[in-house]
C-alpha cells in the first residue's frame, strides 16, 4: 500500500515517527521484568529484514525462536511494532497471544489468520489494517529505515483474552504480571541503497 507513496513526499515526513519510547515494552504499567533472549535465523539483531518477509516479497512472517523463559510462565505473547511509522502511535503488524511457554520457535509463515485460534492454544490478533495475521512491512519510499520492533512477554498467572485481541486488549491484559521479555529489531526501507543484511543466529538444537 505505501509502496505508491512518492519518494518526494516520504522524505518530507521524515521527521514524522511515532517515537520508540511508544512501544508496548516501553510501557510503564508492565512494570520492570527479566530478559529473555529473541532472535531470527532470517536475520540479525539491527539488521535488514529480508524482501521476502515484506510488501515487496512473499509478505511472510519470518522465523523467531526464543530461550530463557522463566519457570513460572504461563503463557508468552508476541508484539511487532513499526515505531518510525508515521503516525501518533507505533503500526503494529502483528499480535499473538497464548504463546506455549516452552515451545521455543515460531515457524517461518506462522502468523497468519487463524479465525478463533489455533488447537494448540495459540491466537493470532489483529494487526493495524485490523486483519489478522502478519502486516508486511511497507514503510513509505523516502522515508529511511524503520526500525521494526519483536518483542516477545513472558507472563504469569491472569486472565484471558477473548478472540482476535488487538494491540490495546493485549497491553491491558499484560499489565503487571511480565516476567520476562525480549526485544529483536529488524530495519527496512524503500527509495534508498539497501545494506546487505547480516545472516541471524542459529536456533538452538
Amino acid at each position: 500500500m505505501l509502496e505508491h507513496v512518492p519518494h518526494w513526499l516520504g522524505s518530507a515526513l521524515k521527521n514524522l515517527r511515532a517515537g520508540p519510547e511508544k512501544l508496548a515494552i516501553a510501557h510503564p504499567e508492565l512494570g520492570s521484568f527479566e530478559s529473555l533472549d529473541l532472535a531470527s535465523t532470517a536475520f540479525a539483531n539491527g539488521a535488514r529484514i529480508p524482501e521476502r518477509f515484506t510488501a515487496d516479497g512473499e509478505g511472510i512472517s519470518p522465523p523467531l525462536f526464543w530461550t530463557g523463559v522463566p519457570e513460572g510462565t504461563e503463557r508468552l505473547a508476541l508484539l511487532v511494532e513499526d515505531p518510525d511509522a508515521p503516525a501518533p502511535q507505533p503500526l503494529v503488524h502483528a499480535v499473538v497471544w497464548n504463546l506455549p511457554p516452552h515451545e521455543g520457535q515460531l515457524k517461518e509463515g506462522a502468523i497468519r489468520a487463524d479465525g478463533e485460534g489455533s488447537i494448540r492454544g495459540s491466537d493470532v490478533g489483529r494487526n493495524s489494517y485490523l486483519g489478522e495475521g502478519w502486516l508486511p512491512p511497507d514503510p513509505p519510499t523516502g522515508h529511511g529505515p524503520h526500525y521494526y520492533a519483536f518483542q516477545l512477554f513472558a507472563l504469569g498467572p491472569g486472565p484471558d483474552l477473548a478472540t482476535n485481541p488487538g494491540r490495546g486488549a493485549m497491553i491491558e491484559a499484560m499489565a503487571g504480571r511480565v516476567l520476562a521479555a525480549g526485544l529483536l529489531t529488524g530495519t527496512y526501507s524503500r527509495g534508498e541503497a539497501a545494506p546487505t543484511g547480516l545472516v541471524g543466529a542459529a536456533a538452538p538444537a
